[in-house]
């Protein structure tokens, strides 16, 4: 249904690709419409994204790319409504492919503004300009979100071919094409950060399987100290406390990875099978328009990358408590797999005598 063609000098950023709108046999008299097929892809991308908001982002407002994936699961909702509309009407190939070549430029000019906007609301996190009311911060997010959708709208125009084309094969079959863009930021992207993912990994090879279980006991723990804080003022906490406390002093995972190599395996252990099955793609030739293959994976995958960054680098001076948003990635638990100072941090919950039937919380 689609098809590259050379890349074009003037937009180095995308590929040119055809996109088939109708199909015809003149000696035959088969035709096939493929509008059907384009809103059959949008419909799946729209719940694709949908899911993804729903699972990996909780708060909209905590950060920039919290408010561009909620932008983009709107953006794939309108093009759906739209797409139906042409398909149910029956509008004309023209305008299915004006349609097709404006969405697709716009979306492949997303990914590099939002990764802009995005690394600099987390470096301004733990400074001045980021310690900011919510409704502040809410608002500077959705300017900069519908600054981002402006910018990228404008490129389309400026830079889309939506005329409808006539293709003729040596067999004699016809199509209406146009054509689309493919974002090749985003194929750079998957592919460069899979080769330094694979590589990184291999000389931790026998390695990274502990390091995985430690990791697993200490989300297990992790979870055990919050259910200890939500219940500490009904039950005996003395008990409680040095039960955790025990499990805590197993401390068998030496030598531990270095802190860069803890975060990229933390990033690797969630994204490795997205980045996987986007290679595979990508190495049986599947040519994917912009507007599919620019998605909320694609958003949050480079939100985790960018977010691992930043807190790798902020930990040096904020230990594990940098003010980073939740994230499908456990920074936190894959700082204390390298630093090994787990236990350093448990909360110690003790009864203050002084006072009746009040509890004191200490953190040691």
């Amino acid at each position: 249904m689609l098809s590259g063609l050379p890349l074009y000098p003037d937009t180095s950023h995308t590929v040119k690709m055809l996109a088939i709108i109708e199909q015809w046999d003149e000696r035959s008299g088969c035709q096939a419409d493929k509008t059907e097929k384009y809103l059959l892809l949008i419909v799946v991308k729209l719940g694709m994204d949908a899911a993804v908001f729903y699972l990996c982002c909780r708060k909209i407002s905590t950060s920039f790319f919290n408010m561009c994936s909620l932008s983009m699961v709107l953006a794939d909702l309108v093009m759906a409504v739209c797409m139906s509309a042409l398909w149910f009407l029956g509008a004309e190939k023209s305008s299915v492919c004006y349609f097709l070549a404006h969405i697709s430029a716009t979306f492949a000019a997303l990914p590099l503004p939002m990764m802009c906007f995005g690394l600099l609301d987390y470096c301004t996190e733990d400074t001045c300009l980021g310690i900011k009311r919510v409704i502040c911060k809410f608002l500077r997010n959705v300017v900069l979100t519908l600054l981002v959708w402006m910018l990228a709208v404008l490129y389309s125009f400026a830079s889309t071919n939506a005329e409808l084309m006539l293709l003729v094969y040596k067999t004699g079959v016809k199509a209406s094409v146009c054509e689309v863009q493919e974002s090749m930021l985003v194929t750079y992207f998957v592919l460069g950060l899979f080769i330094i993912i694979l590589f990184t990994m291999l000389p931790f090879c026998s390695s990274i399987p502990r390091w995985v279980t430690e990791v697993d006991r200490l989300s297990e723990l992790r979870e055990d100290q919050e259910n200890h804080r939500s219940d500490l003022f009904t039950s005996t906490p003395s008990t409680e406390t040095k039960s955790i406390k025990d499990n805590y002093l197993e401390d068998t995972i030496k030598p531990r990875p270095p802190l860069w190599f803890s975060l990229t395996l933390g990033f690797s252990t969630f994204w490795m099978p997205y980045l996987t099955m986007s290679v595979v793609c990508l190495a049986f030739g599947f040519g994917v328009p912009a507007y599919i293959n620019v998605n909320l994976l694609l958003l949050e995958c480079t939100n985790s990358l960018l977010m691992g960054l930043v807190f790798w680098v902020k930990s040096k001076s904020f230990g594990p408590y940098s003010r980073v948003p939740e994230n499908v990635c456990l920074w936190h638990v894959y700082w204390h797999l390298s630093k090994g100072t787990w236990q350093q941090h448990l909360p110690t919950a003790v009864f203050n005598p002084s006072k009746e039937k009040r509890l004191s919380l200490f953190y040691v």
